[in-house]
C-alpha cells in the first residue's frame, strides 16, 4: 500500500465516521470508519517505514564515467602500425 492510498483510507475512514448519517442493518458505518481509518494508520506507518529502510540502504556514489572513456579501447587491445617509404630515383 502506498502513503497515498493510506491518506485516501484515512479520510474515507473519517467521512464515514464523522459525516455520514446513515444506518444499515447489522452494519455499524461509524465502526467500518474507524476499523478504514485505522488501517489507513497501519499502512501510512509502514509506508514511511519501508522509506527510510530504503534510503538507508543506499551504497557509495561512484562518479560519473565521461563519455570518452566509454568509447576508448582498452590497451591490450591498440596496435600501432609504422609504414616507410623508400623514394628511389628512377634508373
Amino acid at each position: 500500500m502506498t502513503i497515498a492510498g493510506s491518506i485516501i483510507l484515512i479520510m474515507l475512514g473519517a467521512i464515514l465516521t464523522w459525516a455520514v448519517e446513515f444506518d444499515l442493518a447489522g452494519l455499524d458505518i461509524n465502526v467500518v470508519g474507524v476499523i478504514l481509518m485505522l488501517g489507513g494508520i497501519v499502512g501510512l506507518l509502514f509506508g514511511i517505514y519501508r522509506i527510510r529502510v530504503t534510503r538507508r540502504a543506499v551504497g557509495p556514489i561512484e562518479e560519473p564515467v565521461h563519455r570518452h572513456e566509454i568509447y576508448e579501447e582498452p590497451e591490450a587491445r591498440r596496435t600501432t602500425v609504422y609504414e616507410e617509404r623508400r623514394h628511389e630515383p628512377p634508373l
